[in-house]
């Protein structure tokens, strides 16, 4: 009991670092309205604001629990912003990137060409996709003005976006979704040493009869697991997944449901087929699921984030094990982008802001920070701003991290209001500003389990 108390009391006097509102009107309280329901398990404890512009646009997010620190790829200050999960204050910004990139019209943000994107981290080293087809290195252990150490191309003309690594951080793998046909580029990365010597590996296509190029298909998140030894990568779109559906070929709705991506890095190659169950690599095609994200739970279970995005059809989220392949739904939640497994308290967290909207409710749309327990089943949905997309939790302190959209500014702007037009935005009212902020959610677990569960995570680590 005096252990949390002490946590309430941190979490009170949590300092909140002050924000350029450029003109903004600010609301009276961070973590109120929908966003912060008292019913929940997870609380909304408090509001980061972020200085520099409003929160026009971000993408990916990731923590690292054993620096304490939590990354967001934010596009509108065209850098990563780094949270420091134990007070929760920021800390710094790793700049360098394209930053934000509008269409030739000036009325919509061009995501295939901005950044930073996608974003990971092992040990003293931070990984980022930028709009440019780039990969940049940082070294966390640098002072900011010399922390950039590699930038290395992809060779495409569009962003580098989501990845992921391996346990000993010395493979990575990342997706330029947006080329035409998309690809995969994998790395040989820092792992533990203290210089930076990242290099290109090979870059992985898709067979052109599983995704034909010409028809914007994508590659989106991966996901490392250390059991199978495989990298799993969501494609939301796949040919002939059923036969004769639309992919795009078509006028109309899509009708073609996605697949799943494994790729054995120790023996990978520059074009993956259908899946070989001898090799356990290649293209799964799955049923009902569009994913865009990834992530590894327990017991080999792979969380993926289908979404009516890609396939209008989707209503459900899918868990499929790594090894037999079977697979189990998630009712009540879609509309996923990233999703994390948070280890410290066994749960999975979905960024869910193309949720479909319950009937009868008064918000402007359905986006949803998801919340699903490691036997597939939601727990709960709490509403978020329109453009919170993005999650990360840090597993020794069971804190998850929801980057909120800015309301202040002209194009990208939060849109899930609150009671109709002209009504406050569920993003404003958890930020207690118009500007944006990483709203920060606590999940407390019993004291001894949190206790184990902090050692068991130290003995793999």
């Amino acid at each position: 009991m005096v252990r949390k108390l002490s946590l309430m009391l941190v979490l009170l006097l949590a300092v909140i670092v002050p924000v350029v509102a450029l003109g903004a009107a600010t609301a009276s309280a961070a973590c109120s309205g929908p966003g912060a329901p008292t019913t929940t398990q997870t609380k909304c404890v408090t509001a980061v604001l972020i200085p520099g512009n409003p929160l026009q646009s971000f993408d990916i997010s990731f923590v690292n629990p054993h620096r304490a620190e939590y990354y967001l790829a934010d596009r509108a200050n065209a850098g990563i912003d780094i949270l420091d999960t134990r007070t929760l204050t920021f800390k710094r910004r790793l700049d360098g990137f394209v930053g934000i990139k509008f269409n030739a019209a000036h009325t919509a943000i061009d995501n295939n060409h901005s950044g930073p994107d996608g974003v990971v981290t092992h040990g003293r080293w931070l990984y980022a996709g930028d709009g440019d087809s780039t990969l940049k290195v940082f070294d966390l252990d640098s002072p900011t003005a010399s922390a950039l150490k590699q930038t290395i191309s992809t060779g495409g003309t569009t962003r580098v976006d989501e990845m992921a690594l391996t346990s000993d951080g010395k493979l990575l793998i990342a997706a330029n979704n947006a080329e035409d046909p998309p690809f995969a580029t994998l790395f040989a990365a820092n792992g533990d040493a203290q210089v930076s010597n990242v290099v290109k590996i090979i870059k992985i296509t898709v067979n052109s009869t599983i995704m034909p190029p010409g028809a914007g298909l994508s590659i989106e998140q991966p996901a490392w697991d250390p059991t199978t030894r495989r990298f799993y990568t969501s494609l939301p779109i796949i040919a002939n997944n059923p036969p004769g559906c639309n992919f795009g070929q078509l006028p109309g709705a899509i009708t073609c449901d996605g697949g799943l991506l494994v790729t054995d890095p120790n023996s990978p190659t520059a074009v993956q087929g259908a899946f070989d169950p001898v090799t356990n690599t290649g293209v799964i095609p799955l049923h009902a699921c569009g994913p865009n994200g990834a992530t590894v739970g327990p017991h080999d279970n792979l969380l993926l984030g289908c979404t009516p995005g890609n396939n209008p059809s989707n209503t459900t989220t899918l868990v499929i094990n790594a090894q037999t392949r079977n697979t189990a739904t998630v009712n009540g939640i879609t509309g996923s982008d990233e999703v994390w497994f948070n280890t410290g308290d066994g749960r999975y967290y979905l960024g869910a802001s193309r949720a479909i909207k319950p009937a009868g409710s008064p918000l402007g749309n359905g986006a949803v920070l998801g919340v699903v327990d490691g036997t597939s089943v939601l727990i709960e949905s709490i509403p978020q701003s329109s453009g919170s997309h993005s999650v990360a939790a840090d597993s020794k302190r069971n804190r998850i991290f929801v980057p909120q959209v800015a309301t202040n500014v002209t194009i990208g702007f939060d849109t899930n209001t609150t009671a109709g037009a002209g009504s406050a935005t569920v993003g404003s009212l958890i930020c207690g500003s118009q500007s944006g902020c990483v709203a920060v959610y606590q999940h407390d677990v019993d004291e001894n389990r949190d206790h184990d569960r902090d050692r068991d995570r130290d003995d793999r680590d």
